[in-house]
């Protein structure tokens, strides 16, 4: 099923939920929004995962914990191949990650939730932003090809005449290109790489995934790691999240895929989402990105966040506060939070079925 509808700020959805009671009412208000509804549960979570997603976690956890005074959430983002791990190992009871599980991550995963299924429900958008620090340079356009060539050690200095040629007008200086990569298991990763196969299978032949698997360049742990990187660097280029560039004060560079320089926008973001296929397994909704759209004004260098929790076997006050929260997370109220911090929230109608998949959750 294809995306149709986008928008800045996520209207009501068809079919929004009122989940039944989640715990004990503690002072804090029962509404998290008129779309997706939740009461207060308490008690203390400990997660963590993708660090594109800290930022939007972040403001969630401020916004439900003013509702909610008697829980206590902490997200830790190392990265989405950590999350997968802590949840896998028990460690967390809900993860966030840039990638739905894969093949051979569901066994251990629904191994891990006790009867139950390891689902992954999409809460949040991004775009994958192309930051660089180039003296001179404050306007920059990239295309997949020239990404791949830089990244594969094929192109190394700035001036190099497939990056001139994209970049007519612009002075480019003969520095050498120190490409930023992350060093640990990311979902950025995995879903940059997919738009590289994709868009630019010819130069690109290192395949996709978590772990970085081309030669060129030096590596950073999480999007902060990459951040230093760039910005220690004269020359370099790296990879993150949209909220981090935004932070950061860095203006990414357009992305041409074939039909003129496309900046960052909820528009341009919002017409590749809505290329995209959604299949929905019960309480698990994943979201298939045409990473190789060329369609012109889309910006398909983006990922969907997840989070990868238990449709069962959770603790039961556990299992309370981890849907409370998520149902926020979904609330017309939390995906208002998003646009702010350079997040961008769901289409109405993935939207929709993200709050269906949290309302499925058991708390028994």
């Amino acid at each position: 099923m294809k995306l149709q509808r986008y928008g800045l700020i996520a209207g009501l959805a068809a079919g929004a939920l009122a989940l039944s009671a989640c715990g004990s009412d503690n002072g804090g208000s029962n509404s998290t929004g008129s779309g997706g509804s939740s009461e207060c549960a308490s008690g203390t979570l400990s997660t963590g995962g993708s660090s594109a997603q800290k930022p939007a976690f972040t403001a969630w956890i401020q916004g439900y914990q003013a509702k909610c005074s008697d829980a206590s959430i902490n997200y830790d983002g190392q990265g989405s191949g950590f999350g997968v791990t802590q949840f896998t190992q028990g460690q967390f009871p809900v993860a966030g990650s840039d990638s739905a599980l894969k093949d051979d991550e569901q066994g251990p995963a629904d191994k891990r939730c006790n009867g139950g299924k390891a689902v992954d429900i999409p809460t949040v958008a991004t775009a994958v932003s192309f930051i660089y620090n180039l003296s001179g340079v404050d306007k920059l356009t990239v295309t997949p090809q020239i990404l791949a060539k830089i990244y594969s050690g094929k192109i190394t200095k700035w001036n190099d005449p497939e990056i001139a040629k994209a970049n007519s007008g612009v002075n480019l200086p003969a520095t050498t290109i120190t490409p930023v990569h992350r060093s640990d298991d990311s979902g950025t990763t995995d879903n940059f790489t997919k738009f590289l196969d994709a868009q630019a299978k010819s130069d690109w032949s290192y395949g996709t995934g978590k772990a970085w698997k081309a030669p060129a360049g030096i590596g950073g742990k999480a999007s902060a790691g990459v951040v230093q990187n760039v910005k220690g660097a004269d020359g370099a280029i790296g990879y993150v999240d949209s909220p981090d560039a935004k932070k950061n004060n860095f203006t990414p560079a357009a992305l041409d895929v074939g039909a003129g320089p496309v900046e960052i926008s909820a528009d341009a973001v919002g017409k590749a989402l809505s290329a995209s296929d959604v299949t929905v397994n019960g309480a698990d909704v994943r979201v298939k990105i045409k990473y190789g759209l060329t369609d012109a004004g889309s910006y398909p260098a983006i990922l969907v966040t997840y989070e990868i929790t238990c449709t069962k076997g959770l603790p039961s006050e556990q299992a309370k506060l981890v849907r409370s929260f998520l149902n926020y997370a979904v609330s017309d109220e939390g995906q208002a939070l998003l646009a702010p911090i350079g997040h961008l929230p769901l289409p109405t109608d993935l939207l929709s079925k993200a709050r269906a998949a949290v309302g499925a959750l058991s708390t028994d």
